[in-house]
């Protein structure tokens, strides 16, 4: 009666806190999902939660569905990798590149949950490479890149991740502060302060700023995230940041954060890696954690 796509469905219900959001996260149109849940509670003769509300307010028989689900969905979870791991005939290598520079606070998480999982891959992420990670990717010399500027390159895969938004932090005295959103034009006479990248890998240059025909009046570079921020809060510059890597500052009224454009400006974080891996049960196990950890641990994200 009960079955484990109902208690997943429920879990993600949760954790988005909306019917738009939940179906997105597992994978099913808005309709399927409301459909697979109104046969649920038919079966069970129970209300699982109050429709119309923000967050999901769940009811006694919902509550204790969702408390079913945190014990079996893990185990489930678990023997499926052990399983994995039986069926595997080799051990396996993760050497990888994070072409985001503001990444690792979800990878981290993520590479120490895999490796108490698969302690049998070997996984490195090398620093100081004088290379394009994604050629080197197609070499062999890595097995994995964290990028979202994917490249067509033969033999490589590029996995969405999950989508996220660009905001623009400024000073929280800035004029530009109090604005519902930013134009292109807003920026014409700020200094940015960016990643040292290309401008062409940077989603406020390809999709805010060149389709308007905009410079800013200075183009400042910072290699860490935290010195972004430190130029920004002294009113040395602005920069644009994806949603989640500002989510700390924006608590601790550091800086502020308004929207780029209307509409925002959204862009897709993709794991890269080789056809010829996509397969193999390390890796899809590593992409599943990938995705879980970052819905996780990060605010602001969609599904990709």
């Amino acid at each position: 009666m009960i079955e484990l796509r109902h208690l997943r469905t429920l879990a993600a219900l949760r954790e988005t806190g909306s019917l738009v959001e939940a179906a997105d996260r597992v994978h099913l149109t808005q309709s399927a999902l409301s459909h697979q849940l109104k046969d649920l509670e038919a079966r069970l003769e129970s209300t699982l939660f109050v429709r119309k509300t923000r967050p999901v307010e769940f009811t006694r028989a919902g509550l204790r569905l969702l408390a079913l689900g945190d014990q079996v969905l893990p185990q489930v979870r678990m023997a499926e990798r052990d399983l994995a791991r039986l069926a595997g005939t080799e051990q396996g290598r993760l050497h990888m590149a994070i072409e985001c520079h503001s990444c690792f606070q979800w990878l981290m998480p993520t590479v120490d949950h895999f490796r108490d999982h698969w302690p049998e891959v070997e996984i490195d992420i090398p620093s100081g490479h004088h290379f394009d990670p994604l050629p080197a990717l197609a070499r062999e010399q890595l097995d994995l890149v964290i990028t979202a500027d994917p490249q067509p390159i033969a033999g490589v895969h590029y996995e969405p991740l999950f989508r996220y938004e660009g905001l623009l932090a400024v000073a929280r005295q800035h004029s530009l502060a109090a604005k519902p959103f930013v134009t292109a034009q807003d920026l014409r006479e700020e200094t940015l302060i960016t990643y040292p990248v290309e401008h062409s890998r940077l989603d406020v240059f390809t999709q805010f700023l060149d389709p308007a025909g905009v410079r800013p009046k200075e183009i400042r570079t910072a290699e860490l995230t935290i010195m972004m921020m430190q130029l920004v809060a002294s009113g040395r510059g602005v920069c644009a940041l994806p949603s989640w890597a500002l989510t700390e500052y924006l608590e601790r009224n550091y800086v502020s954060a308004v929207r780029l454009g209307r509409e925002g400006v959204w862009g897709t974080l993709y794991a890269a890696l080789r056809e010829e891996n996509r397969k193999a049960p390390w890796m899809e196990d590593f992409l599943r954690t990938a995705r879980e950890t970052s819905f996780a641990v990060l605010e602001g994200i969609k599904p990709a």
